[in-house]
Order: structure tokens, then C-alpha cells, then sequence
């Protein structure tokens, strides 16, 4: 099951959104295509059967309606059909946008195609990274360092403000890479000083966040303790500090992403863009 930090007060996650749909809007269950781009082999720990799984209990923790069909993009397997009313998520990975394997050309042309219908997509992390850069962003190495623990980032989209109304943004982070460049058309949803764009939206089809709302305060420092023996020392024991004085709004995230699309059918988004 999903949880934030039980040490941590956490402002503002009591948020309820409670404008009920009605009609046809409630006659199908919602789904998630989670396009699965890492399994990270060795990295989850026993409680954690899969990567997918994490994304599972993610939005089963804001509505267990959904239902979910998963693509190992890796292994070339992509969506062949899409739908207008389900929702495309593009995960994390321990790749690059920038690298060229094959996986990854063939992943940026359907991300092409898909928003060229006007599909909805979600990226995380690497599925952040590799939208904007098919639709014509650049993603680079950032020189600064490894970005790992929870990071606070500045709201500065309206929309996003509706739902986080201190203007403040906290996620789980885990990444190297960095958008340098929005592609045409994108507007940022927010930012900080480590990570000049740490999400943005296209119109109301495309959203993407550079944080990881599906990672869990006890996997990150799972990961920290055990798989980071390489990293420095100063960057992962600021981590540490950063989860337990912090919390981590996923959960809020997750409501804000099933909004943003109407994809709930427990509820609506009262913005229209």
C-alpha cells in the first residue's frame, strides 16, 4: 500500500476533490496503459513484486476502479491502438532519452504519433525526459549532480496552483538527467533551483513530472542504503535528511493527474483549458 512519511506532518494532504461526474461519464471503469521502460532488476526489495505494481498501487490508492494494461516498451511493445479516453504512461528508466536504442527511437515516434492525435500521456522521470525530447525538447547530463531524496519545486502553472495552493511542490526524486529545453508549445509546471524544468503540460493532453509520485519514502531510502555505493557521500546523507524532515505529496499528485485528465470517475476537475 502506498504511504507517505508517518514522521513527517504533511501540509495540505488532507486535499479533497469531491465534484461528483454523473451520466456516461460514470458507465466505464478508467484505465492505464503503464508503457514500462525499466524493471530495475535487483533494485526493488522483496515487498515490491514489480515497477508496474508500484504504479498500480499509486492510483488504486485514489481510485481502485482503474484498470491497467502494461507494455514492456524494452522489448519493443508499444500501444497499437489508441483510445481517446484512457491514459498513456510513460515510467522511469535507468536509459536515456538521448541514447539510441532501437526501444528508445521506436518509443519517441510513438509519442510522436500519440500526440499528434491528441492522446492523453503522463511521463515519469525518464517518461518526462524522453516526451520532450520526441516533440522537441533537449535532455542533457545535468553537471550538478545526482538528484535523489524529496526536493521542493515552485509551482508556477495556474492549473497546478488550483490544486497545490501554498504553491509549493514535494516528490521523491532519482535522476541524473535533466529537460534543458520545453519543446513547442509546453508550458512548466514548476520548478527549483536544481531542476529549472521539473514538469510541464501541453495543452490539456500531455503532463509530465521529473519527480517519482509512484516511489514510496521506504524505497528511496532502500535505494539510497543499498544500490548507491558510487555516489557521493555529502549528496546522499543530505537525501536521507531530506526524507525524514519532508513529505512526499504523491498521493496529491496522483489525485492531480487523475483530475487534469477526467480520467476518475469519482470525480472532476473543475478546470477546463
Amino acid at each position: 500500500m502506498m504511504s507517505e512519511n508517518p514522521d513527517v506532518h504533511c501540509e495540505g494532504n488532507t486535499l479533497q476533490l469531491k465534484i461528483a461526474l454523473t451520466g456516461n461519464e460514470m458507465t466505464k471503469r478508467p484505465k492505464i496503459n503503464i508503457l514500462l521502460c525499466d524493471t530495475f532488476p535487483g533494485l526493488l526489495p522483496p515487498e515490491i513484486p514489480s515497477y508496474a505494481s508500484m504504479f498500480r498501487e499509486m492510483f488504486r490508492s485514489v481510485d481502485d476502479s482503474i484498470e491497467f494494461e502494461v507494455f514492456p516498451v524494452m522489448a519493443g511493445v508499444l500501444p497499437k491502438k489508441l483510445e481517446k479516453n484512457e491514459l498513456y504512461l510513460v515510467t522511469g528508466s535507468n536509459s536515456s532519452a538521448y541514447d539510441n536504442d532501437p526501444w528508445i527511437l521506436g518509443l519517441k515516434q510513438w509519442i510522436r504519433d500519440a500526440s499528434s492525435l491528441h492522446s492523453k500521456l503522463v511521463g515519469i522521470c525518464f517518461g518526462h525526459q524522453i516526451i520532450a525530447q520526441a516533440l522537441g525538447g533537449e535532455v542533457q547530463r545535468y553537471t550538478g549532480g545526482w538528484g535523489i531524496g524529496i526536493r521542493e519545486s515552485v509551482i508556477s502553472d495556474e492549473i497546478m496552483h488550483f490544486y497545490f495552493p501554498n504553491g509549493r511542490l514535494r516528490l521523491l526524486y532519482n535522476h541524473h538527467d535533466q529537460v534543458t529545453v520545453l519543446p513547442p508549445g509546453a508550458i512548466a509546471i514548476a520548478h527549483s533551483d536544481f531542476c529549472q524544468y521539473e514538469g510541464f503540460r501541453i495543452g490539456h493532453d500531455i503532463l509530465t513530472f521529473q519527480g517519482h509520485p509512484e516511489f514510496t519514502p521506504e524505497y528511496e531510502l532502500n535505494l539510497i542504503k543499498n544500490h548507491a555505493k558510487d555516489e557521493d557521500e555529502h549528496v546522499k546523507s543530505a537525501a536521507v535528511k531530506s526524507i525524514k524532515q519532508r513529505c512526499h505529496q504523491g498521493r496529491m499528485v496522483t489525485q492531480f493527474i487523475l483530475h487534469f485528465f477526467n480520467l476518475t470517475k469519482a470525480t472532476k476537475s473543475k478546470f477546463q483549458v
